[in-house]
């Protein structure tokens, strides 16, 4: 699914190079290069505060600890996501609200957001899936009214552009009161073990925020608020900080992979090609199709019987999850979510695919996907 080590090869001189500047130094914790990293992601964003932490689940955790939600308080998230969105809402004893997505761009449904909301809500958190923005403006139009806070869940779209109607740009993970991200390998943005990091414009919250992921320390020893242990480690800062500058192109070279096979499929009856709204630009974390025809399962394993990667995500709503079961829920109002899982499909999407690659895993669809 995707090639880390082609793209190591093509800058082990500068992440060697970096690995052993750290290993000289010994700053292991905070050294640096965690520094520079937090500066330098600033700088990218074009946000005023970077707090990085041990990882993308961490990161929504603290983002909300940091809001102060009390237990019994509501937050509304997608039903259509990777289970560390709703997990650390019940971790804090908060209560998880999910509500169905669009067809066509798998990120939340701003009309199920709106009848979701009780007077028990107190924060939304859109997913930017699979490298695509939410409809912010429309979000952020919600909480405004009912005076609720904004949580940008961007694990998956570093990079992409957000456009407001007045043409105003501004990067995923910027827009809400607080974003998060994750540096997971497999993300256009990732170090090579766990790593993440949460954004804010807010300078009190980043307050909050940066005793939190140590301890509650802001002075050694002396605890003022109640903190976790997640941070960032130096050698995974250093990594970072070389594939920070690769980023766009990373980017880049992912959407022309995308349009490679999305131009393939398009005249496929049976295969519905990812959309792109207008007001967001396309990072293509995964390229997922959506197989119409009733057999997405046998594709599935079609594809692995001739050697291609690819994946299901998700198999199974959170509503429908064990851990996250609920008599709140009624399935009526999950009728897309409940679609999707029985027709999504992932290929290979990477920096590395080559034209060769990307025909043979065509062909390969194709020939099985008849019309």
């Amino acid at each position: 699914m995707v090639d880390l080590q082609s793209q190591y090869i093509k800058i082990k001189d500068q992440v060697d190079k970096n690995i052993i500047a750290v290993l000289e130094s010994s700053a292991y914790i905070n050294g640096p290069e965690v520094q520079q990293f937090q500066k330098e992601l600033e700088n990218y964003l074009g946000v005023k505060h970077v707090i990085p932490c041990a990882n993308g689940t961490d990161a929504l955790q603290i983002a909300m600890m940091g809001l102060n939600l009390k237990p019994g308080d509501e937050v509304i998230t997608a039903d259509f996501t990777f289970a560390a969105t709703v997990e650390v809402i019940a971790l804090l004893q908060l209560t998880p609200v999910l509500v169905d997505v669009k067809k066509d761009t798998f990120n939340m449904d701003i009309e199920a957001l709106k009848k979701a909301i009780t007077t028990k809500t107190k924060a939304i958190v859109p997913v930017h899936l699979f490298g695509q923005c939410a409809n912010m403006e429309a979000v952020l139009k919600v909480a405004k009214k009912h005076n609720l806070y904004v949580i940008e869940d961007n694990a998956q779209a570093i990079g992409a552009d957000y456009i407001f109607s007045d043409g105003t740009k501004k990067k995923a993970g910027t827009i809400g009161i607080v974003g998060t991200t994750s540096f997971f390998p497999s993300k256009n943005l990732g170090c090579y073990g766990d790593g993440g990091a949460i954004f804010t414009n807010d300078d009190e919250l980043a307050h909050t925020l940066r005793g939190i992921v140590n301890h509650g320390m802001y002075k050694r020893y002396y605890h003022d608020v109640v903190g976790v242990n997640s941070r960032l480690d130096s050698i995974q800062a250093a990594i970072l900080r070389i594939k920070l500058r690769e980023l766009d192109n990373y980017c880049n070279t992912r959407q022309k992979a995308a349009a490679y096979y999305s131009t393939a499929f398009s005249t496929n009856k049976n295969i519905i090609t990812p959309a792109t709204s207008l007001f967001t630009t396309h990072v293509f974390h995964q390229y997922t199709l959506q197989i119409t025809n009733g057999k997405r399962n046998e594709l599935h394993q079609h594809l692995l019987d001739n050697g291609i990667p690819n994946a299901i995500y998700y198999p199974v709503p959170l509503h429908s999850q064990k851990a996250y079961v609920d008599d709140r829920y009624n399935e009526a109002d999950f009728k897309v979510t409940n679609e999707l899982i029985d027709t999504v499909i992932s290929l290979p999407m990477h920096t590395e695919l080559d034209k060769e690659q990307q025909d043979f895993i065509i062909n390969t669809i194709l020939n099985f996907v008849t019309n």
